[in-house]
């Protein structure tokens, strides 16, 4: 599959996670680990693929994810947790939105200045920022939904309709 192809693919899974949890969903372990972890791996396999990766671009890779990390986990404090039928659920607010936004501007302006001084194209895939940045979201809301003592949803089973 084509870069450009991927790419597409997963802006339009992205978009999905992003309406889902904006019309708000059932809080389960799957839906919240599963797409960072799957991104990630996908990001960190084409990182591990490029045959000239120097010190410059693990460097700006490193400050790549400590910034990807830290506005996931900015934007996982702005997620409503809620109970509805006894299990959490979880829905984007308009401050989510917000830090997204300037999320997305904070990456770009970083990945600018990193090719800039040198980090080649393909060190920093963009399935591993947005990896990084959900994983960063999900540990948060991770261990918000924990302290809050109410059960996670049940998963779905295959094929099942959401209520």
């Amino acid at each position: 599959m084509n870069g450009w192809m991927l790419t597409g693919l997963i802006v339009v899974g992205v978009i999905v996670v992003i309406v889902k949890r904006l019309t708000g969903e059932p809080l389960n372990a799957r839906d919240l680990l599963g797409p960072p972890v799957v991104l990630t791996a996908i990001g960190g396999y084409a990182v591990a693929k490029v045959d000239h990766l120097t010190a410059t671009d693990i460097g700006w890779l490193a400050l790549g994810s400590v910034v990807g990390l830290g506005f996931g986990a900015l934007r996982g404090t702005t997620i409503r947790l809620f109970t509805k039928d006894g299990v959490l659920w979880q829905r984007y607010s308009g401050r989510t939105f917000l830090v997204w936004v300037i999320s997305l501007a904070g990456n770009g302006g970083l990945d600018l200045l990193a090719k800039a001084n040198g980090m080649h194209h393909e060190a920093r895939p963009t399935t591993l920022a947005i990896g990084i940045s959900l994983l960063g979201e999900a540990v948060v809301v991770g261990l918000r939904a924990h302290a809050t003592k109410v059960p996670f949803a049940p998963e779905r089973r295959v094929g099942s309709w959401r209520q």
